[in-house]
């Protein structure tokens, strides 16, 4: 493991009564009380947190849970394409998690409806302060001037290589850097296909199919392009740039370049199958970890004309049925997990928004970092409106069909942005 940063840890005595005695044997006291202390708070956290992301949250909540022994926190981990249907029923009928994860772009409905506590009071009396969050994600969770959620991160995607894959392909330098040629979409294709006849048993590249509308809008922003139009009343997914992106990734399904039919393309890549991987900064941890690949990360290379790309984040938020004590102890863990197990999120790829951890020494030296900073700076926020999630589903919807069904793409997107207005209208 990496050493971490040297943050203090937070004194939970300072938040809550009742916090005496020592840990039991091996960390923790769990659920249970001894004869010198009293039972701690049990805390509910639900999280979508899996694959390469999820060892490293669990380290998070165990350091935590060692720390100190007011609090105890237990996991339900979800997976993402069920979470929020059921985080959403549960907000709404009043039972369920103490303190979950919620994506920045999805905050806004769960605020209008009233279902998020206002934090701004609770973490006055935790002692955790919101200038210590970088400006962009504190706007994140901002409504009618008040914070309805803690910022964690900013993830985007960067772009993975095997250095093994490419050096056999005759596209990687002497520093150890991809040489892919000019960054136009003919000259990334001109790269692929020297990947697929030197090194035929391999992918040129693994896209991410399962959510084609990730990689597409990354080279969709890049591309200049918008989800919505500038008054956020109308879908903008059936233009010129958006049909060019569409086409580009349909040629390399179509020539050989990426399989369509790969169901777990991180996978792919972290069996050596794959040469280039536009991934998730949360899987860096996980891959430069893996002793059997020899992978390289760079941004995205700007192959549509400009670094913008897609982007997003995680928040915690506690649910306005929250007790007193359930709020105060979520808060405790919030601030916890911002402090100190930002440094251990960091070490799992993902931006910390707690910028003295981001700008620590420890964050700073730890591979490829420097690039991740350098590619947050030109992540392009998603639209703030209460029909995000909808809008997002229907255009995973869309693009699924599209690339499945091999779909002319001025047509498909006309089908999917017809679709989108009718969300945006009802």
């Amino acid at each position: 493991m990496r050493k971490r940063a040297g943050l203090p840890a937070i004194s939970l005595c300072l938040l809550l009564t009742g916090c005496f005695g020592a840990p039991a044997p091996g960390g923790g006291v769990g659920p249970g009380a001894s004869e010198d202390s009293p039972a701690p708070v049990v805390l509910s956290f639900w999280n979508p947190f899996g694959g390469g992301e999820g060892e490293f949250v669990e380290r998070i909540i165990g350091d935590f849970n060692a720390s100190q022994d007011a609090v105890f926190v237990k996991q339900l981990r979800l997976e993402s394409n069920e979470y929020y249907a059921r985080l959403g029923t549960a907000l709404s009928f009043g039972s369920g998690p103490d303190v979950a994860v919620v994506h920045a772009d999805r905050l806004s409905p769960l605020v209008k409806a009233g279902r998020l506590s206002e934090l701004d009071g609770p973490a006055e009396q935790a002692g955790f302060r919101f200038d210590e969050i970088d400006a962009a994600s504190l706007h994140s969770v901002a409504f009618g001037g008040k914070h309805n959620a803690i910022p964690l991160d900013t993830h985007f995607h960067m772009m993975y290589y095997n250095k093994d894959i490419l050096a056999q392909a005759g596209l990687l330098g002497a520093d150890g850097t991809p040489r892919l040629g000019e960054a136009t979409p003919e000259g990334f294709v001109r790269s692929l296909k020297q990947i697929r006849d030197r090194v035929p048993d391999v992918q040129p590249m693994a896209v991410n199919t399962p959510y084609f509308q990730e990689p597409f809008l990354d080279l969709y922003y890049e591309a200049g392009g918008d989800l919505l139009s500038p008054d956020g009343t109308r879908a903008a997914i059936a233009g010129d740039d958006a049909v060019r992106v569409l086409a580009f990734y349909q040629r390399l399904f179509a020539e050989g370049l990426s399989d369509l039919n790969d169901k777990t393309p991180w996978d792919s890549f972290d069996r050596g199958r794959a040469g280039l991987w536009f991934g998730g900064v949360w899987e860096a941890g996980h891959y430069l970890a893996n002793p059997s690949l020899n992978v390289g990360i760079m941004p995205l290379p700007p192959i549509f004309g400009s670094e913008a790309h897609w982007g997003s984040s995680h928040t915690l938020a506690i649910p306005a049925y929250a007790t007193d004590a359930k709020r105060d102890a979520a808060m405790a863990f919030i601030k916890y997990f911002s402090e100190v197990g930002s440094v251990v999120w960091g070490e799992a790829g993902h931006i910390p928004a707690n910028t003295a951890v981001m700008t620590s020494a420890a964050y700073q030296a730890l591979p490829y970092r420097k690039l991740f900073v350098q590619s947050q700076r030109t992540v392009k926020p998603a639209p703030r409106t209460d029909k995000y999630a909808a809008l997002l589903t229907a255009l995973s919807e869309e693009l699924q069909s599209i690339i499945q069904n091999r779909t002319e793409p001025a047509s498909g997107l006309a089908a999917a942005e017809r679709r989108l207005n009718e969300i945006l209208s009802n």
